[in-house]
């Protein structure tokens, strides 16, 4: 796989897929620029060597082409982060777009009409990767977190392109992952939370190959107490995983890697900031109470093992931390992983959830890589090829 500090851009029209699929406020301004914000790295970089940049992206999942999903409402936030002028084209194939395409100077940035617009996309249809790769010289993909997707602009038009590599942000997620599943400094300490161990079982299965300790939290701790012949009253668990998480237990102890589960939680009568709270040991919770949080004896545990290890991987929270009654665990793990990077752990972030909670905690700039994508992380963990990687290299 070539590197982008490799390839020449001087002169060249480069098609950079970015992930610009931001989120949205209800009076229609971005509630989140932090997708554009992690692509101006690439995009200033290509400008700088005297290339021009063709900017493609997906927004939400339309059927059919809406005013609503159209990337035209990102060209000011866009102009603002670049300080200078981006044109739209108003589709991202056909003739028209070709013909401005082809007249780009060096310095100048386009911007593409949704690809989703389009049910090739999606399809990773051979013609429309095709049509799209006639827009440029170089291909650059930069946009992590659709990787794990076999789409048109992700994976299929790889093949047209001599010159293709991944963006720096998608280098750095691929180094990231390598770092932490690859080589890692011991001891290893992945944090996975949750609600549910099902959307974690494969993930947990291919970290036990990788950390030393485990530490479960969040919802799904409480079917591995389930499983170990806890009470749990009314919390969340999933009674066709039971099987699963024994499975895990008993081979962690083969591999002798340390799972470490809650052994108090902060529970409530109700599922609510305002029911009744208490402390209690996660193996006794009577019915008609639930675990929303783990307990400050949990907290001191997981901090002791979090300061001891050299590299963190965290996925999931360890409570409903969008609740304040419920936010007290998550918002010390994240200060424990904060502390250890400080003390020169490199330190892994990644799941939608756990990015707003290390957000939320303001710790962002206090831990080595969040990850921007949070299905495509999590099948890099499985151990899983993804297909916008693999296409750079073929």
């Amino acid at each position: 796989m070539k590197s982008i500090k490799n390839i020449s851009f001087s002169g060249k029209k480069v098609f950079i897929r970015v992930d610009f699929n931001v989120p949205f406020s209800s009076s229609g301004k971005i509630s989140d620029n932090s997708r554009i914000v992690a692509a101006l790295p690439t995009i200033k970089y290509i400008l700088s060597k005297n290339g021009s940049c063709i900017l493609a992206s997906h927004l939400g999942r339309p059927n059919g082409k809406t005013t609503e999903l159209s990337l035209k409402k990102l060209v000011p936030e866009l102009e603002r982060l670049l300080d200078q002028n981006v044109s739209f084209v108003e589709d991202c194939v056909g003739e028209k777009t070709e013909k401005i395409c082809s007249k780009l100077d060096p310095g100048q940035v386009v911007l593409l009409e949704n690809l989703r617009f389009y049910n090739e996309e999606t399809k990773a249809d051979y013609k429309f990767a095709k049509n799209l790769s006639k827009l440029s010289d170089i291909y650059v993909n930069d946009a992590y977190g659709t990787t794990h997707r076999e789409h048109a602009s992700t994976a299929t038009i790889a093949q047209f392109f001599t010159d293709k590599c991944p963006g720096l942000l998608l280098e750095k997620e691929i180094n990231s992952l390598k770092k932490l599943m690859d080589n890692p400094e011991k001891p290893v300490t992945a944090i996975i939370g949750g609600a549910k161990v099902s959307s974690k079982i494969s993930v947990i299965s291919n970290m036990l190959d990788v950390v030393d300790n485990l530490l479960i939290g969040g919802g799904m701790a409480y079917t591995f107490i389930k499983k170990k012949g806890g009470s749990i009253g009314d919390s969340i668990f999933e009674e066709e995983r039971l099987k699963d998480c024994g499975k895990i237990l008993d081979v962690a102890k083969t591999k002798k890697v340390n799972i470490f589960l809650p052994s108090d939680v902060i529970a409530s009568n109700k599922f609510s900031n305002t029911g009744t709270k208490k402390v209690l040991n996660i193996q006794e919770i009577p019915l008609g109470w639930q675990g929303l949080d783990i307990g400050p004896d949990t907290i001191d545990k997981f901090k002791k093992v979090i300061q001891k290890s050299k590299t963190i991987l965290w996925n999931g929270p360890m409570g409903v931390f969008e609740m304040s009654s419920f936010d007290k665990g998550t918002h010390a793990i994240a200060k424990a992983v904060a502390e250890s990077t400080r003390n020169g752990a490199f330190s892994l972030i990644g799941g939608g959830d756990s990015v707003a909670a290390i957000k939320k905690f303001n710790l962002q700039d206090q831990v080595s890589f969040i990850s921007t994508g949070g299905g495509a992380m999590l099948e890099g963990l499985e151990g899983k090829t993804l297909p916008g990687i693999k296409a750079l290299s073929e």
